[in-house]
């Protein structure tokens, strides 16, 4: 199949060549591409090219299949249809310093993590580029309003659908495209180091989200299967590598579980690993705590508001920057993974 939005400008250019037409209509494509307008509606192509991209390409781009919007915040949650059937999960933010799109990387997850409901199913495959970049240009044209802001912590793995990925960040950021600048964009892995080392060698200054979520291996392994490969020790000094590459502030994020992992011990004992991984790197550290999401198949249940602001409090005093994160679309399951979950038992 022949998908256009996973090309960069170079590359439609030489597909309008190919389509034997002339070299301009590439940036004519490219604007209505961003746009994310039916090819039946661009008005400054000819009839016959139209018909032609009509009869050559596949529409990779996301249809809205359902809309969620919470009446507490405006939070919009999106159940995405993909060409193939399959469905994904976005999440429409809007914040005083501009509008954050979640977006998803892959169809399901292969990574098992416990308390996620993303992964309960597994993986069905990976995105295209054109499925991450498609997931900004709905909602942007559903809403009528710019995404300034991405965070790839939707469902799916990144690092686990590396090449499209980073395919996507070359979209993402350029000026031909939607031109959202790197740091603005953040990328969460439950710490795949291989992806972790690979990515600092891109150099791309994005923020890297760490999914730690325990102290020792032992606690960590029994909730993330994926800490049996790759313990502690070797995801944080991948953490260093990646900060000495970029430069760039890595956040851990921290799901607080009622009676597994939330206590003061813990928070103590989490602000230690830390200061000791990064000692002598200069690099800031912060920590995103989030209460878990009561999901019924995991049976995980959420600590209090107040247990949570405790933990953030003591890392504080111990010299390291947390936040408990805002909750917004509580009242429509923001939390990716459910929306799917539950459409795929109706279906």
């Amino acid at each position: 199949m022949i998908d256009l939005y996973s090309m960069t400008r170079e590359e439609l250019v030489a597909f309008t060549l190919g389509m034997g037409e002339s070299k301009f209509r590439a940036g004519q494509l490219a604007l209505w591409l961003r746009s994310g307008t039916p090819i039946d509606e661009m008005s400054n192509l000819s009839l016959a090219f139209r018909q032609k991209l009509k009869e050559t390409v596949t529409d990779t781009l996301p249809k809205v299949e359902e809309k969620l919007v919470s009446r507490i915040d405006g939070t919009i949650k999106y159940l995405f249809r993909l060409y193939d059937g399959e469905c994904i999960e976005s999440v429409f933010m809007r914040y005083e310093h501009g509008n954050t799109l979640c977006i998803s990387s892959q169809v399901g997850c292969r990574m098992g993590c416990r308390f996620c409901a993303s992964t309960l199913a597994g993986r069905v495959r990976n995105l295209l580029p054109s499925e991450l970049l498609g997931q900004i240009i709905a909602a942007e044209r559903d809403t009528g309003e710019r995404v300034s802001n991405v965070v790839m912590m939707g469902i799916g793995e990144p690092l686990d659908n590396y090449d499209n990925v980073i395919r996507f960040l070359e979209l993402v950021g350029s000026p031909d495209n939607l031109n959202i600048g790197y740091r603005h964009i953040s990328l969460s892995t439950c710490g795949v180091v291989p992806g972790i080392l690979k990515l600092a060698e891109e150099k791309y200054p994005i923020t890297l989200s760490i999914s730690l979520h325990a102290t020792t291996d032992e606690t960590r392994s029994a909730i993330m299967p994926v800490n049996n490969k790759w313990g502690i020790d070797e995801l944080l000094q991948a953490c260093v590598t990646y900060y000495k590459a970029t430069g760039r502030r890595i956040s851990f994020e921290y799901t607080l579980i009622a009676g597994r992992n939330d206590s003061i011990e813990e928070a103590k004992a989490l602000a230690t690993l830390l200061k000791n991984a990064f000692r002598d790197t200069g690099a800031p550290i912060h920590v995103n705590l989030i209460r878990v999401n009561a999901v019924k198949e995991t049976g995980m249940k959420e600590g209090t508001q107040d247990s949570a602001n405790r933990f953030a409090d003591t890392l504080n005093r111990l010299g390291v920057v947390a936040t408990v994160r805002r909750r917004l679309g509580s009242d429509v399951n923001a939390a990716c993974g459910q929306l799917r979950r539950s459409r795929a038992k109706t279906e």
